[in-house]
């Protein structure tokens, strides 16, 4: 049974017709660079996400640079994000000389634990960084009042969660990446919303903010070779925005079936006392960027086990960004972050996508099974 992390073959035939049209239609326009395709992904993706701005660029570190540099932070500025993300997260507030202030998690949601980020503020914080780990918003709304509280930024790194939704304790709705003052994104392959190749975007209702960003992605420019501020180059190339804008109609399609999927899983594993399945929280849906469950004693033997069944899993992340080599001039020692470095030990991610069949989740959850026994 050929058995994949992630189908992006198998999802790419279902829409092929579709996805090479676009294709040929920019090769036929030979406009490769920002153009028509591309101003159409970012008028759909506003639209899909309800925001004033929509700015694409080349990846989602690119994203999280250019979010930071809009907020024209200063050298030393308190920056408070988690230990237990993509590295992306911290490695742009080091290259951009800002100070990565970390803090413990939630051993359940995996997200920032809005107790732990409140120990971290100090006169020096200007900015929030939560992370919508796997899919599934960090608690956005006591993030937002704790940052109004102090006068903080809040940049989401929403960069696995598009397409979720939060849901506030009124009940009103909006999508992940939508709350703070700017959202980033990527478009990496395996991502819900995947390009055939790198691609990101920056999210924001502040429509100066907005022009800032958009600046900033070319060049600093204002008008042609006429240049306000300190840019970079940084640019969603016109194909890939044809493929995701194609993909995007599906978006909605493709995070119900990592649903049904992830249900599946819930029903065949809950019971395993050994295993502890993704916790799902009232405050927002999970869009199932990865399906982790918590192995609580032989994780590294279960992952060896299922891969002689022929059945890749991941971890992410095997060792918190506070005990990574390239990360110790910041100061943090092992037992800083007992949460993160517990999950770190924990964590497991199974074969998550749109084109997983009944029969492949049985073999999964079978093998599993199997392997307590």
């Amino acid at each position: 049974m050929n058995i994949q992390m992630v189908d992006l073959y198998g999802q790419y035939m279902k829409i092929k017709n579709e996805v090479d049209q676009a294709m040929q239609e920019v090769i036929a326009s030979s406009v490769f660079v920002k153009g028509g395709k591309v101003f159409e992904f970012e008028e759909n993706l506003r639209n899909y996400l309800n925001v004033s701005e929509a700015i694409t660029c080349g990846n989602g570190t690119d994203a999280l640079q250019m979010a930071f540099m809009a907020l024209n932070l200063q050298p030393g500025d308190e920056v408070i994000t988690t230990p237990f993300t993509f590295v992306s997260t911290l490695e742009v507030l080091v290259l951009l000389k800002l100070k990565p202030v970390l803090a413990d998690i939630d051993p359940g949601t995996f997200n920032i634990s809005p107790e732990k980020l409140k120990e971290k503020i100090t006169p020096k914080t200007r900015a929030i960084v939560p992370v919508h780990l796997y899919g599934q918003c960090a608690p956005m709304e006591e993030i937002m009042e704790i940052a109004r509280q102090h006068g903080l930024y809040v940049i989401e790194d929403m960069c696995q969660a598009l397409g979720a939704d939060y849901i506030f304790t009124d009940g009103t709705r909006t999508k992940a990446g939508t709350i703070g003052d700017i959202s980033c994104n990527s478009f990496f392959p395996t991502k819900n919303l995947g390009a055939f190749g790198d691609g990101g975007s920056v999210f924001t209702n502040d429509e100066k903010l907005g022009a800032v960003i958009r600046s900033i992605a070319n060049h600093g420019m204002s008008k042609k070779y006429h240049y306000r501020q300190i840019g970079v180059n940084s640019r969603l190339d016109a194909l890939q925005a044809a493929i995701l804008d194609v993909k995007l109609n599906y978006l909605d399609q493709y995070i119900a079936a990592r649903q049904e999927a992830a249900a599946f899983y819930d029903q065949a594993l809950g019971n395993l006392p050994e295993i502890a399945i993704p916790e799902r929280i009232s405050y927002s849906t999970h869009s199932f960027h990865q399906y982790t469950i918590k192995v609580k004693t032989g994780r590294d033997q279960l992952q060896e086990y299922l891969k002689h069944a022929g059945i890749p899993s991941m971890v992410y992340y095997p060792l918190p960004l506070h005990l990574q080599e390239a990360y110790q001039f910041l100061g943090y020692k092992k037992g800083d972050f007992p949460v993160a470095e517990e999950c770190s030990q924990q964590v497991l991610s199974l074969p998550m996508h749109t084109e997983l069949s009944q029969e492949q989740l049985e073999y999964i959850t079978n093998r599993i099974i199997e392997f307590y026994r």
